[in-house]
Parts: structure tokens; sequence; C-alpha cells
């Protein structure tokens, strides 16, 4: 009987590959600021982490046009402090070359604009160990919403039960449990577990070390 493929792992990245919230935090304020608009509190923003930006913005604003306004402010301040604030997770890039050592595929799942998605992974070195990028760009609609994992395992040729989630926010859990994928929740991010386990993730990593570990068990219970 020939072996199945390795486990197919799909990634999110802010929060969980990516450790961008003070980033994300500071461009959040400076855009109220900038529109003369009283900053909501830092959790109100934090809750749509993991949706696309639009999805957040009008949440807070009354109309499309202001939204779309602020939009442009939010990403000017963001790309122009973009590499002095972004930062890798410690562990990140080791887990991610000893799993692509073990042939794994692997793909990035955000609700990140592509060309962002991509500069990010260079800016860290990462883009080595990924061979996909699913972005806001990719499909029409966007996590929660299933269709970005499902079009990831279509490019990479795998199935939703021959692959893996990693994600930092509900939205991840959410989108990964709708694929039908196991989902498993990135502990180190901005979400508490209470409200990850809301999502219902299959498993809960502490550090991404552990995920290594994880994959092997997954896949021996696959082969068994």
């Amino acid at each position: 009987m020939p072996s199945r493929q390795p486990l197919a792992l799909l990634f999110d990245l802010d929060g969980t590959l990516a450790d961008s919230i003070a980033l994300l935090l500071a461009s959040f304020h400076h855009t109220f600021e900038a529109h003369d608009k009283a900053v909501p509190p830092d959790e109100e923003w934090i809750a749509g982490i993991g949706t696309p930006l639009i999805t957040q913005m009008r949440h807070f604003v009354p109309t499309e046009s202001e939204a779309q306004g602020m939009i442009l402010t939010y990403r000017e301040f963001q790309r122009t402090h973009h590499d002095e604030m972004l930062r890798e997770f410690e562990g990140v890039d080791e887990t991610l070359a000893l799993l692509k050592s073990r042939g794994h595929p692997t793909a990035l799942v955000t609700s990140k604009g592509n060309d962002l998605a991509h500069r990010a992974l260079a800016w860290l070195h990462l883009a080595r160990h990924i061979d996909l990028v699913v972005g806001m760009d990719s499909t029409e609609r966007h996590k929660p919403n299933p269709d970005p994992v499902l079009h990831a395992l279509a490019e990479l040729g795998s199935t939703p039960s021959d692959a893996l989630f990693l994600g930092d926010s509900p939205h991840d859990i959410e989108a990964g449990n709708a694929a039908g994928v196991t989902s498993v929740a990135a502990l180190w991010g901005p979400f508490s577990r209470t409200v990850l386990e809301r999502a219902s993730p299959a498993y809960f990593l502490e550090h991404i070390r552990e995920l290594p570990a994880l994959v092997h068990r997954l896949d021996a219970k696959r082969s068994s």
C-alpha cells in the first residue's frame, strides 16, 4: 500500500507566525487619531484580527466611503512602519524548516492582502518554508468562511482529512472547522484560551515548537 502524502500544514500569519500585534495596534491608533475619531478600546480591534481589514473597519464607522478612507490611512502607516515593527515569534523559523524538511506541503492562509503577506514572509526570512500564499486577494470570501482554507488545499493537492490549520484567532479555528481540517489554536497570539475554546479547536499549543510532535502523532494516526 503506497504511503500517504505528509500532512498539509496551513498557517495564519499575524499572531501565529508573525509577532505583528504592536504594528496592527499602532496602525489602528494612528488611523482613528488622524481622522479625528475617538480610539476604541484595543480589545475591540483585536477581536477582529484575522478578518479582512475592511470587515474590521466597518464595525466602527457609519459609511463605506469613510471606512475606505480610513483603510488608506491605516495601510500607509502599516507599510511605512512594517519592517521596523514586525518580528518573528521565537522558534518559528526552525520549526518551519524542520517540518519542510520532512516533506510537508505548506501554505499561508491569511486575511492580509497578498502583497503584504509576501512582504512579511520575505522580511522574516520565512518564504522558503511556504509553498503557497492565500491572502485576501486569493478568494472572494474570507475567514471565518472556509473558502481560503479550501482554496489552499486545492492548490496543494490535499484534502481536509489530510490537513492541519494553525491559527491564533477564533476566525482561523472557525474557518478550519468549517473546511473539515484539523484546527489547532496557537496560544501565543493576542486571543485568550477562553476565547479560543469557544471556537472548538481540536488541539491547543503553548509554543510553536510543540507543532512537530503533534504533526508526527497525527501522521502516525493517519498511517495506522
